[in-house]
């Protein structure tokens, strides 16, 4: 079997997984059990993006895909710290990937959306939990998820997946710390967060893969006609 059947094989088992999550929070499944679901969905969405990478910006993807998958498993495993630590530096990664891959022709207003992103996103983390003594750390956090949305936005992948991607992630992480705050309570809050995490997670690993891997093969991929 080639490398891109495997990989069509692992994109649909992420899907499987990440969908079909939701299902265990109403099943009184063992913490090991339930962290082991909750992986398979980025799990396997980076075992994808390496069945895919071709060159050094496919590792890169993988190395990020990696670190969520990380981040998950650490966070399901109460580790709060850790799998912070492991999202932001995979946000860190993506940030260096869509800069070394920057768009052509960036407009001021470009910039301008990118640059006002990232103080924007931050007050909002900051404001939103009522203990306020972790606001500063929250609101430090969401500027790197913030900054990693506003480099997707310079870079040349598409922006109606890879952008929007990294901008659901970002809102899916102000739905968590709203959750400490006003939102505390409301049983929608956790099914938006892992459907608009997931479903970020899945449109940016996919989008930019597909968009190395045409370009690599040689073929015009999406990545040089985006507009």
């Amino acid at each position: 079997m080639d490398r891109r059947r495997l990989a069509a094989w692992a994109l649909g088992a992420a899907l499987l997984g990440g969908v079909s999550y939701v299902a265990s929070w109403e099943m009184d499944l063992p913490r090991a059990w339930s962290v082991a679901w909750k992986g398979t969905g980025v799990g396997f969405l980076t075992l994808y993006a390496a069945l895919m990478a071709r060159r050094f910006d496919g590792w890169l993807l993988t190395a990020v895909m990696g670190l969520g998958f990380l981040g998950d498993v650490l966070l399901d495993g109460q580790d709060m710290t850790a799998g912070g630590v492991a999202f932001l530096a995979g946000h860190l990664l993506a940030v260096w990937l869509y800069l070394k891959n920057r768009r052509a022709g960036l407009s001021r207003p470009d910039w301008a959306f990118a640059g006002l992103l990232v103080p924007a996103v931050a007050a909002a983390a900051w404001a939103l939990p009522d203990d306020r003594a972790a606001a500063v750390g929250i609101g430090i956090y969401a500027a790197g998820g913030a900054l990693m949305a506003g480099a997707a936005w310079l870079s040349r992948f598409p922006r109606h997946l890879t952008a929007l991607g990294t901008l659901m992630f970002v809102v899916s992480d102000l739905l968590i710390f709203a959750r400490i705050g006003p939102l505390a309570g409301q049983a929608w809050v956790g099914f938006g967060v892992w459907s608009l995490y997931f479903a970020g997670q899945a449109l940016v690993c996919v989008s930019v893969a597909r968009a190395l891997a045409g370009e690599a093969a040689g073929r015009r991929g999406p990545v040089s006609a985006a507009a």
